[in-house]
């Protein structure tokens, strides 16, 4: 569908599909670049869809044909610990020092490690 196509008349005069902007849900974009191994974040958007939000999220984001790969989460959908976490939520690795390189000692005779 093109937007010169009417689509009918929702009650505020927009076209039934599109919603009002301030009701549209929050986007996290995640962008991974020609020489990057992973996605870094680069921004927020809002937007109707998914559809949408990987439209603007590549005119917004990757003006200059620098990304490979788009991620658009709903912000809603991102589980995240806080600041004030960050000392419990991290405790227990830290009993854990066998997890750790420093732990163990390296024979002299084993090269490249």
């Amino acid at each position: 569908m093109t937007a010169t196509e009417d689509t009918g008349s929702g009650q505020d005069g927009r076209p039934a599909t599109e919603a009002p902007r301030d009701g549209w849900p929050l986007y996290e974009v995640f962008v991974r670049g020609k020489r990057g191994l992973n996605h870094v974040h680069v921004g927020s958007l809002h937007a109707a869809d998914d559809t949408m939000a990987l439209t603007h999220a590549r005119d917004l984001y990757t003006r200059r044909n620098e990304g490979v790969s788009i991620w658009a989460v709903r912000s809603q959908h991102i589980a995240a610990s806080t600041r004030d976490e960050k000392d419990p939520f991290f405790a227990p690795s830290a009993d854990k020092v066998y997890r750790h390189p420093t732990f163990y000692d390296i024979p002299a005779d084993v090269p490249h490690i």
